[in-house]
């Protein structure tokens, strides 16, 4: 990892993400430094230091521009190259710069950290001086690299061999010239020199020169496919591309466009021909990885699956559950662990394994009961709309899970989430494009977005105000959520006791409105895939007073947000659709009203349901057997609203009904419920754990 300024991003990621296997991507920290980005796999004897060279020859250096009399910021680059270069080992990153600090904010640009795989070489760091004035100062003369740590990444249960080392500039000073030049190199032996990766500019740079190559050895030139922002600016040469830029432009993505809109400035390159090489190339690790070998102890694990189970989709639960629970998480990067799976018998008898060492496992053990599963490679930061656009690159996956089909319908199975996840007809996460691996090679997959058919949360609130309007109300407040936070829930509060649990909750929430919190009750609901928590206790309501006996209160969750425009700056396309990040909410409210007033005295708000910005906003009321009852559902329909439907959107914003929950009692008016009204169930009247729960109207059902 070698510092950058934040401005400038190339990043190489042909094996990062997909080795992470939890989706951790590469990242850009700090606010002035940018990791560049090479973790691989293991350290080896005497690749544990860094080395003095001269630059390679293909790693020529722009030339200075001149800093001019007016600058200002942070600081100004008079050059920065960042090259990818191409050869018959791998891929070798060179990174040189000078820049002029003129802030000191900018002296930490001073703390230079290399971070890289031993078993891809050794860092080889070519200059670091000072210009100060007519003097420079060479500071490797008297500094050196220092081994920072080995692991540093064992309390996220991470084991990836990466070394790093840092140095800090001495005596930096606001108007020095800090000059760096050093090559790193990215050889994993599980890509068998089939390259890939991608360079890019960012978006606010500071002023001044900036330069991105990308060369190869003959023989070598990978397919290139650039952004038309760096096709206007290509120079193409005997084996290499370059790419120059003199005080670049601000360039902000189109707002609220989807993302395959948000790629500016980006030059993607690959050895690969097609996605479906990408399956190939990874298909026969995953198929070596879960052979089981004679005498393994998972055929006596398939055996005791397949006695207790009759059924191929119990049999399969069983296995996803051994790999579960009986396999803990560690993400394990050493060798050529990065991107080839461990052998299930390994992953089984050490008892850990990362996503990729857990699918094998689970793949042999599928196997061993008849069952055939293929590994699927996914994205799981939600970035994977327009994959289908972009150059076939393994390292834009970061996470492979394990896809059956049994009789005739597919089924989803991680055996990274927790125990309570099951075989599924979709996956936790909403994915937008797949890669199943294949001996015959498969090309990508859409997986085609649906509305969601339940919520991914529902919060049930019953206050219980019978004992009058000036008296604490008993209040029960349950919580469903499902899909990812579901799951994250139960792995959290799966650890707790019930009285850790009900400490922490008073610990918490008591003395803000809570007065007192009576009991605190959670359980995960494999059948309905939600975690469902409950608090029962009492708290003062905080009811209006409307003149004489009238009283008003706004119901929890009743009220809906204005939509915003949607709109975008005027030098942006205005034809780009919008994008809706998907949702389905649900908030039930009942009120046992006080026992002295009369049920035609109250009412309440109007009703709402519309359809708005591809979303769908509805809520009712009801008055019955001695309580108000209140629905509010909000549901993304559409992910992607074209840019007419955006307009005509805009100019209704105007009637949009943002108003809260309202209910009113008066003793004096008062008026009987609407014979029209709608039948809203209480919170106690159904289970809302259920699949199909009235929280939207019934025209929306999916």
């Amino acid at each position: 990892m070698a510092a950058l300024p934040s401005y400038l991003a190339p990043i190489q990621i042909s094996d990062q993400m997909l080795g992470n296997c939890e989706g951790v991507e590469v990242r850009i920290t700090g606010s002035i430094v940018l990791a560049l980005m090479l973790a691989h796999a293991s350290a080896r004897a005497g690749d544990d230091r860094v080395q003095r060279a001269p630059a390679p020859v293909w790693a020529v250096p722009s030339e200075l521009m001149e800093v001019p009399a007016d600058a200002s910021g942070l600081l100004f680059v008079r050059r920065q190259d960042v090259i990818a270069h191409l050869d018959a080992q791998g891929q070798a990153e060179y990174l040189g710069y000078r820049m002029r600090i003129l802030h000191a904010n900018a002296l930490q640009l001073g703390n230079i950290s290399i971070a890289w795989n031993p078993v891809s070489g050794p860092p080889v760091v070519h200059m670091i001086k000072v210009h100060r004035g007519g003097e420079t100062i060479d500071v490797l003369a008297k500094a050196s690299f220092e081994i920072l740590r080995r692991e540093d990444q064992l309390e996220a249960a991470k084991l990836d061999g990466v070394l790093t080392a840092v140095l800090r500039v001495p005596d930096l000073r606001v108007g020095d010239e800090l000059e760096v030049a050093l090559t790193t190199r990215s050889n994993d032996p599980t890509l068998a020199k089939q390259d890939s990766g991608l360079l890019f500019l960012l978006a606010n740079p500071s002023p001044g020169r900036f330069r991105l190559g990308l060369s190869w050895e003959k023989g070598a030139k990978p397919n290139v496919r650039m952004t038309p922002d760096m096709a206007a600016k290509a120079q193409s040469g005997e084996g290499s591309i370059d790419f120059r830029f003199d005080n670049p432009p601000m360039m902000a993505p189109p707002k609220d466009a989807p993302a395959r809109y948000q790629w500016q400035r980006i030059v993607e390159y690959s050895d690969f021909a097609d996605w479906a090489g990408v399956s190939r190339h990874f298909a026969p690790l995953f198929a070596k990885a879960a052979h089981l070998a004679e005498g393994s102890p998972l055929k006596a694990e398939a055996h005791r699956i397949a006695a207790a189970h009759d059924r191929p989709l119990d049999r399969a639960a069983a296995a996803l559950k051994l790999v579960q629970q009986d396999v803990r998480y560690i993400y394990v990067g050493l060798g050529s662990g990065n991107l080839t799976p461990a052998t299930a018998d390994e992953t089984w008898q050490r008892r850990y394994g990362d996503c990729k060492g857990k699918t094998a496992l689970l793949l042999g053990l599928l196997a061993e009961l008849g069952i055939e599963g293929e590994a699927v490679l996914v994205n799981n930061q939600g970035g994977d709309d327009g994959f289908d656009e972009r150059l076939p690159n393994p390292g834009l996956f970061d996470h492979v899970l394990v896809r059956v089909r049994i009789d005739g319908a597919l089924y989803w199975l991680d055996g990274t989430l927790p125990a309570v996840a099951t075989p599924a007809a979709d996956p936790s996460i909403a994915y937008r494009w797949v890669l199943p691996l294949s001996t015959g090679g498969s090309a990508i997959q859409r997986h085609e977005w649906k509305p969601a058919k339940r919520p991914d949360e529902i919060n049930l609130y019953e206050i219980d105000a019978r004992a009058g309007f000036d008296r604490p109300a008993k209040v029960t407040s349950t919580t469903i959520r499902r899909g990812i936070d579901g799951l994250r829930q139960q792995a959290d509060f799966s650890a707790l006791t019930a009285d850790q649990l009900t400490s922490a909750f008073r610990q918490q929430i008591v003395g803000d409105a809570w007065e007192t919190v009576d009991d605190v009750r959670w359980r995960y609901d494999q059948k309905a895939a939600a975690s469902v928590l409950t608090i029962v206790g009492t708290r003062d309501i905080d009811w209006d007073k409307d003149g004489g006996a009238a009283r008003s209160l706004a119901l929890p969750g009743g009220g809906f947000n204005p939509p915003e425009k949607r709109v975008r700056p005027p030098d942006q396309d205005q034809d780009l659709p919008f994008y809706n990040k998907p949702e389905f909410s649900c908030h039930v409210t009942t009120v046992r009203l006080p026992s002295t007033t009369d049920a035609a005295h109250w009412t309440t708000k109007s009703s709402y349901d519309t359809h708005i910005f591809g979303k769908n906003h509805y809520r009712a009321f009801d008055i019955r057997d001695g309580s108000i009852r209140m629905v509010r559902g909000l549901r993304v329909d559409r992910q992607e609203i074209d840019a007419a439907t955006a307009r005509r959107d805009n100019g209704r914003i105007a009637g949009f009904d943002n108003s809260m929950g309202w209910i009113f009692y008066d003793p004096v008016g008062g008026a009987a419920p609407n014979p029209r009204r709608k039948l809203v169930p209480a919170t106690y009247d159904i289970d809302w754990t259920a699949a199909d729960v009235p929280c939207l109207s019934s025209a929306a059902a999916p």
